[in-house]
């Protein structure tokens, strides 16, 4: 999950070759997110969930044949946001499900769940994100990326600036907030050992609680993930990501800190299929 589009790098990182690393710029790094300039907000470590982009700016405020083979049905049968009905996965590893199809609806299914896995606050914890990334990656790109993931998770400016501690925990009486939630998904390429999938999501990112400078906010965005088959599995080797497509904005009133932070900690979320 390499980023294109409006956050461009400045340089590279760990020298694989074979994904882009990205970290954030200095000078502006936190600058205003409505402002697109060529003084970019982060340059991110591949495999960064957009969210980690939104979260450095918030700081200082065609589509392919998604049918698997043999699913029986005509695209034109279906809506393109309902659900096939297939069996999304086989298995999970820790809580991240894994075991897709060997199909574009299984590479769809693995490209949402990884992308929301990366874009969960799980991200912020040291083991938890070391787990992620070993489970949704390919192994030589995620033993490849690990020291630059912990390089930006660990920026004790970038953690104060959206006003977690040091060890990337919410301060006492406020919950933190880092949540993808999937729109839709389309293939963009596929064979047998490799496939390209578009995630369009928003996000949300913040601090909720009775005294929270930063309060949750939510952004649109397009991550498109380049997959490939390894070892029976789907796994992330590169991404690009863009702004939206972003709706237009209704006039409705924010909900208070607490209930925000009571709906975070009620409201779970899901294993997502194509």
């Amino acid at each position: 999950m390499s980023h294109g589009d409006d956050h461009e790098p400045s340089g590279g990182y760990a020298g694989t070759g074979q994904t882009r690393t990205r970290l954030p710029e200095s000078g502006d790094a936190f600058g205003d997110p409505r402002r697109r300039s060529s003084s970019r907000s982060l340059v991110t470590v591949v495999g960064v969930v957009v969210l980690l982009i939104a979260a450095i700016a918030f700081a200082n405020r065609g589509d392919g044949d998604t049918e698997s083979s043999g699913s029986g049905s005509d695209k034109a049968e279906s809506s393109a946001t309902a659900p096939t009905g297939q069996q999304p996965v086989k298995s999970k590893t820790g809580d991240i499900a894994t075991g897709y199809a060997h199909t574009e609806q299984g590479a769809q299914s693995a490209a949402t769940n990884f992308g929301v896995a990366l874009g969960s606050a799980d991200m912020y914890n040291l083991d938890k994100r070391h787990a992620i990334v070993n489970t949704v990656y390919a192994p030589d790109v995620a033993a490849a990326q690990l020291p630059a993931f912990d390089q930006v998770y660990s920026q004790e400016s970038f953690l104060e600036k959206i006003g977690l501690t040091k060890d990337g925990a919410a301060p006492n009486g406020q919950t933190f907030v880092s949540r993808v939630v999937p729109v839709g998904t389309k293939v963009t390429s596929y064979n047998n050992s490799t496939a390209s999938v578009a995630l369009w999501y928003t996000s949300l990112f913040g601090l909720s609680g009775e005294g929270s400078k930063n309060p949750v906010t939510e952004s649109w965005y397009t991550t498109t993930y380049q997959l490939k088959w390894v070892d029976g599995d789907w796994k992330v080797t590169d991404f690009t990501q863009k702004d939206g497509p972003v709706p237009v904005g209704r006039d409705q009133r924010a909900s208070t800190a607490e209930d925000m932070s009571k709906a975070v900690e009620e409201y779970g979320g899901f294993t997502y299929a194509r």
